[in-house]
Order: structure tokens, then sequence, then C-alpha cells
């Protein structure tokens, strides 16, 4: 899940509500976990953000620290602990032992875990259902390197014989969510003593021919790892770097293989009895005077990097949690509560009498917007941005952009299947009356039944003669009682009015998705409307058909037009309703078009707005 880069779309903190249902969803998802386990993973004091990704996916994390749990669905019902987590509360899960460290390998280089490469216990294989969250282990270390969800249930896993998939991976050491943390904790050594994984050969004849299994979702590159033959070394504890606000850091000493250099450091992965010292949220106490210079400087760093004119205006809301937020130093809660303004609406009113920006307090949200900044301003040109090191996330963000892109391009092709009608047409020239079949090919097959039949009218090569099983194709039910049936038809028509008896479908494909859908491809509806105090509000349905995401074109539509955007289902059919609030049905349609691909055709437009 977490193998490509994909950027957050927004970030914000829990309420203090969110935060409640949070900590219920967790003591329902997981029956272990005890009420000082909970606490030590969301401590009650600090404050938890939720970044909410394209893909649905929301991941909660301790402010200034790691992320702890993400949501699958953002709906609650598929959370999963992260590896951070289940190194400070390892009995969260249940686990899968592996066989040794060459299964290891493959697990954390994104492949899921099969059967033949897991320890089963001498009391036989423990139970479990099919879709039940578990973590993997590798031998002699409590420290878990993985979190998935069981493809099949214990039974159906022995009924078997104990071969296919077993887990399937959602997370992993060292994965994209793992590198995405401000700083790596590494679970204390000296707990627990150094462990060396298995020889690779032991695994090897324990697997037998099934071993193969093991690496069937790996890269070829992950599958022939020179390194594979060899006992992987323990790593030397003091290699590890310790940091005064993040606990211990992973030393960097360049590139490694993906595979072996991640299965050195989960050799040495071990738990501390206590989880005090590397708290994440330890950090030196900040005085109210540093935390309002750090306000400042945070801000003026967005205004520098990130906050963009043409984004204006801005909720306040917004520009603190995609703005300043990302713009702080790194293991530093920033609280506006421990500043001198207290509200972050009295903290941006300042700055606005101070000339910096131009805000405006909205009576209604009780927020304040951000209009305009002032780029002549002398804390403005007076100040120096940090220039943050992107090396490592830029080739991510150029690919992710590029799969966004891709993501996005819309082939729509129309095609049809033979009718009741002309079934024995195709059938006399050995088609497949079964399969689908383009406008054009569809002609083909006609005229290569009038050629083979011999029907062209020798005096007239426009003219196609029609015998009784072709006449039947064309106009059998589609002629008038009384009528007399047409003896011949014009090359010119012979084609479109084949096809006009065939069942139509369509093929709609964007990026690797694609759909095949009976009868004539729908349009996209929009509509605006006034509603109660002269307001506008253009609706959006439709878009389903077009392989278009209600959620995320609510989410893209909101930051574009700067207004609120809502989802909701249509009463009585199936698919989805996305309003936008404002008059903006001409940028929305435009927007379609650029954005999505969707032809013009295929978007019907109505205004009740206008007399």
């Amino acid at each position: 899940m977490f193998k490509k880069a994909v950027e957050a779309k927004s970030h914000q903190r829990l309420s203090g509500a969110d935060r409640k249902k949070l900590r219920r969803s967790i003591k329902d998802k997981f029956q272990r976990i005890s009420d000082s386990d909970l606490d030590a993973l969301l401590p009650p004091k600090a404050e938890i953000a939720v970044a909410k990704f394209q893909n649905r996916v929301h991941l909660y994390a301790v402010e200034g620290g790691f992320p702890m749990f993400f949501d699958v669905d953002g709906r609650g019902s598929d959370i999963f602990p992260t590896v951070y987590a289940l190194w400070i509360v390892p009995e969260l899960l249940p686990a899968f032992v592996l066989k040794g460290g060459e299964v290891s390998r493959f697990v954390i280089g994104g492949a899921d875990l099969m059967f033949p490469g897991i320890t089963v216990p001498p009391e036989g294989l423990p139970s479990f259902r099919a879709g039940e969250p578990w973590a993997v282990k590798v031998p002699g270390n409590p420290a878990p390197i993985a979190v998935g969800s069981t493809t099949m249930s214990s039974a159906e896993a022995l009924k078997a014989g104990l071969r296919g998939k077993a887990l399937r991976i959602t997370h992993y050491y060292r994965d994209l969510l793992w590198e995405s943390a401000e700083s790596c904790y590494v679970p204390n050594a000296g707990f627990f003593e150094d462990v060396v994984f298995e020889d690779p050969s032991s695994l090897q004849a324990s697997c037998d021919s099934d071993s193969t299994d093991v690496v069937g979702d790996t890269s070829g590159d992950q599958q022939s790892n020179p390194k594979s033959d060899e006992v992987v070394e323990s790593v030397d504890v003091n290699e590890l770097q310790h940091d005064s606000t993040s606990g211990l850091m992973l030393s960097n000493d360049g590139e490694k293989d993906a595979a072996t250099g991640v299965t050195e450091g989960v050799a040495d992965l071990k738990l501390s009895d206590t989880v005090s010292g590397n708290d994440p949220n330890d950090q030196q106490t900040l005085s109210t005077a540093d935390i309002d210079s750090l306000l400042d400087k945070c801000l003026l760093q967005a205004l520098h990097t990130t906050v963009k004119d043409k984004d204006l205006p801005l909720p306040g809301s917004t520009l603190w949690s995609n703005h300043i937020l990302p713009c702080r130093p790194s293991g530093i809660t920033l609280d506006i509560k421990k500043s001198s303004y207290k509200k972050l609406s009295k903290w941006l009113l300042a700055k606005s009498t101070s000339g910096l920006i131009s805000g405006k307090e909205d009576k209604h949200k009780k927020e304040v917007m951000l209009l305009s900044v002032n780029r002549n301003h002398v804390d403005y040109s007076s100040f120096k941005p940090e220039k943050r090191q992107v090396e490592k996330s830029e080739q991510p963000s150029v690919q992710s952009a590029n799969e966004i892109r891709s993501s996005k391009a819309l082939e729509v092709v129309e095609i049809y299947k033979p009718s009741v009608h002309v079934n024995s047409i195709f059938s006399s020239v050995g088609a497949d009356p079964g399969k689908l079949f383009s406008a054009s090919e569809a002609t083909d097959i006609v005229f290569t039944y009038c050629e083979k039949e011999n029907l062209v009218k020798p005096t007239n090569k426009s003219i196609v003669i029609l015998d009784a099983l072709l006449c039947d194709a064309l106009f059998k039910g589609a002629i008038k009682k009384g009528t007399t049936y047409p003896t011949e038809i014009h090359k010119k028509d012979l084609g479109s009015t084949f096809v006009s008896r065939m069942q139509p479908h369509h093929v709609v494909t964007r990026g690797n998705e694609s759909v095949v859908r009976k009868g004539a491809l729908k349009t996209v509806q929009l509509l605006t409307e006034r509603r109660q105090g002269n307001k506008k509000v253009t609706k959006l349905s439709g878009m389903e058909t077009f392989l278009i995401d209600a959620e995320a074109l609510a989410s893209e539509l909101q930051k574009k037009f700067a207004c609120s955007t809502t989802v909701a289902e249509l009463p009585g059919k199936k698919g989805h309703e996305v309003l936008v609030q404002g008059g903006v049905i001409d940028d929305l349609a435009r927007h379609l078009m650029e954005q999505y691909g969707v032809p013009k055709r295929y978007i019907e437009v109505l205004d009740k707005t206008k007399k």
C-alpha cells in the first residue's frame, strides 16, 4: 500500500470528539489493547494529527512524532497499527513467526507473506479468520517487521495444505510510510540479545519446492539479490546516532540494496522495557516568547515557499494545517494555545494589523480568511527562507505527478454485442457471437457475409441484394405489418443498419483501470440552482461513468474553487453527487474536460439561476 509515493491532500488536527471516536474504534478493533497501551500510543495530552490521502487512506500520528495508526478506507472499519506502534506495544496484534531471515528479505521488499514461509508451532496453526490484522516477526526477536490482513481462515488454510498467500501486507519496515516520519524511532537495544538470521539453506530445505511461493510478488531485482546466499551480519548498536529530540535515529551510510540493507537493520531491532526515553513528545520546553517567535518564523517560511497568490483567499485553518505546521522544525510541536495569542484568529489578525498580510474574519464561520500577502513588507523581504533537502523526495514526487496525470488519461470506446437478430450472420462467417466488436469490425463481418454469398448486384456494385438471412438480420421486427420487406440495400447504409441491430456497450479506460458496461455511455450532469439566502450551489453527478472518484474530486474542487464541497449518495440510484458551494458550473465543466478528459458531448449543463 505504501510502495509508491502518494501526496497527502490535507493535514489537520483531530478535535476532542474525533480523538474519542478514534480511541473507541481502536479499542473495538484490537481486543488485546489496554488503556495504558492506548495512552502510550496516543498520549492524552498530545495533539493528534490526521493526514488524508488521495487513495482514501487516513494516517493518524502524534503531532511532532510518529505515525501510529492508518485507516485503509478512511471509514474507521479497517484500521492497522504502524510498525512504530507495534514496537511500543509488541503484543497489540497476534503475529506469524517466519522460518528465517531469508523470508523476511522478501517481506520487507514488498512481497506478501506465503504459508510456506511461516513457522507452525508444535501445538498447531493458531486459529484466525479471514481479514484479521496480523503482524510478522522474525525468529527470536519480538520487534514486528510488517503488518497485514489474513487472506483466508485457519480452517481454509489447513484445507489448502498450508499453501498460498497467508497475509496481504499493507505496511512493512522501511516502506514509504516508515520513511515519512521526521525521525526514525528504533527500539532500544540491550533488552534482548542480538539475533542473527538463520542460514538460508535451512529455509530452502524446509520450504522445499514451495519456497518459490514466498517471492511470488517481488520484483526481479529482489529475486536476483547477489547476497542472498550470505548470512546477514548483526548491526552494531553503536552505529545508531542518538538525538535528544527524537530518540534513536538510524545512521545513514549511503544507499544500500532495498532488500539486503533492510534485512540487516531488522536483525537487530530490539524492544525496551520502557518507552519513556524514546517518547516522541519529549522535547525542550519552549517559553511563550519562543513560541511567538517560532510562529512568526513558520508563517514567513510558508509565505515564501508554499503560499502562492493564486491560492488566495485561503481559510486560516487551511493555512495552519497545510502550510504553517509543515514548516515547523523537526521534533517540535507547535501549539497556538501556548502562545501569547491563544487563538489562531487572534494571531492572524495581529499579523494583518502589522501589514504583513491582509485578513478578514468571517462572522458566520468564526474564522479568519487570508486575503493577500504584502510581499514588500520589511519582515517578508528581510526573511531568508530555509532550503529544505528535497533530493530524496524529488523523484517520487515527479513519479507521483506522472502517475496522477496518467491516472486521469481517459479513453472511451463504443463496442457492440451481437443480438439474436444478427447472430446467424456472425455464425455463418465463423465469428464468435459471444464476443464484443467495434462498429468497424461488425461492418467488416456483414460485408464478409455478402462476399461469401455473392450478394453484390452485378449491374450495380454499390447495391447489395438481400437474401432471407440478411433481410431478417436487418429488418425482422422493424418493419410494420402489411409493409413489404426490402429486397436490396445500398452499401453505405448496410454497415450502419447492421450495427444498429446489435446491443451497444462501451469500454471506459483510465490509467490501469478499465470497465465494460452495457448500454450507451451516460453523460455527466451539472446543475446550478439557488437555495435559501439567494446562494448558488452546483451539483455534479454521473462522474462514475468516467471512473472519477467522487471523494477525490470533491477534495480537488474544494482546493481549486476555495469553497466547501460535500459528497452524498444519489437517492434511489447508484452513484454519488458532489455538491459545490457557488455558481461554478462553467469552470467545473472546463475542469472535467481539461483535467479528466471528459468529452464535451458527454457533459450535460443546466443553469437554473439564469432567467
